[in-house]
């Protein structure tokens, strides 16, 4: 199966985005006021967006004999596709916050099987265009407890409760079928900040878990620059990587994001 030419990304693609970035965050760096752990900040909005890419998407629906497996890498390619996500949190304390996040995810692509499939109790010929849709939207609410809080140095811990409503469709001409669903999945969270210098803090977040049906993993790492009191930027990397494996399908994908974010403190 053959992805988009269009689709395909190199790697001096991915250096000259990193190098864009370091200068953006250059050219940021103006006097500031050292909130960027931001510990008195009651609420907290986070908007983050940039480009993502997938090196694994592998579905096989329904997860039997019946079902063929099928590398969906191949039909949408790697991208680069647009990814964005909303954070909200409220902290009532020093010690206790609370986080709401918004994080939808898509994407769509159309290549050429290789051999015939089986999908979702549909029969899709080989060498035939096929597009292919996948959708990961993910809700969460997270109770976090800061364990230690200082000048220089934020660690957090905390459960995650996430709600995923998933979606993957084939389409070729004259047959198409959708496999969805929507489910609730418990997380650990973890999360550490640490401000070398005012104005500037370096931050790890990680939701995560791991089970015999499947896993889950979302772990970001961001370089912080305040602008004002309340307003700061940030630029860095995400990887995403989990599936499921039960008796009505197996899915596991691997996405990999460059992040750029406004944080807006009150």
């Amino acid at each position: 199966m053959s992805p988009r030419p269009a689709l395909a990304v190199s790697a001096r693609d991915l250096v000259r985005t990193a190098l864009l970035a370091g200068i953006a965050s250059c050219v940021l760096a103006a006097p500031a006021m050292g909130q960027a752990l931001g510990s008195d900040s009651r609420f907290i909005v986070e908007l983050e967006g940039g480009p993502a890419w997938q090196t694994k998407n592998d579905v096989q629906v329904p997860n039997d004999a019946s079902g063929t497996p099928i590398d969906l890498h191949d039909l949408t390619g790697s991208g680069p596709f647009p990814a964005f996500r909303l954070y909200a949190e409220y902290r009532p304390g020093r010690r206790h916050g609370l986080r709401l996040l918004a994080a939808p995810l898509s994407q769509e692509g159309t290549g050429v099987l290789t051999e015939a499939a089986n999908f979702n109790g549909e029969s899709f010929a080989a060498g035939t265009p096929t597009t292919a849709r996948y959708r990961f939207d993910s809700y969460r609410l997270t109770y976090r407890y800061r364990l230690v809080s200082n000048s220089s140095w934020r660690v957090d811990i905390g459960l995650t409760g996430k709600i995923r409503s998933a979606e993957i469709s084939l389409e070729q001409e004259g047959v198409s079928s959708t496999y969805s669903n929507v489910g609730f999945v418990p997380l650990l969270n973890v999360g550490a900040a640490w401000q070398p210098a005012p104005g500037w803090s370096v931050a790890l977040d990680a939701d995560g878990a791991a089970a015999s049906q499947g896993r889950a993993f979302d772990v970001s790492l961001k370089l912080y620059r305040d602008l004002s009191d309340r307003w700061s930027v940030s630029a860095g990397y995400r990887t995403l990587e989990g599936g499921a494996d039960v008796e009505d399908v197996y899915t596991f994908a691997w996405f990999h994001y460059l992040t750029f974010s406004a944080v807006y403190r009150f």
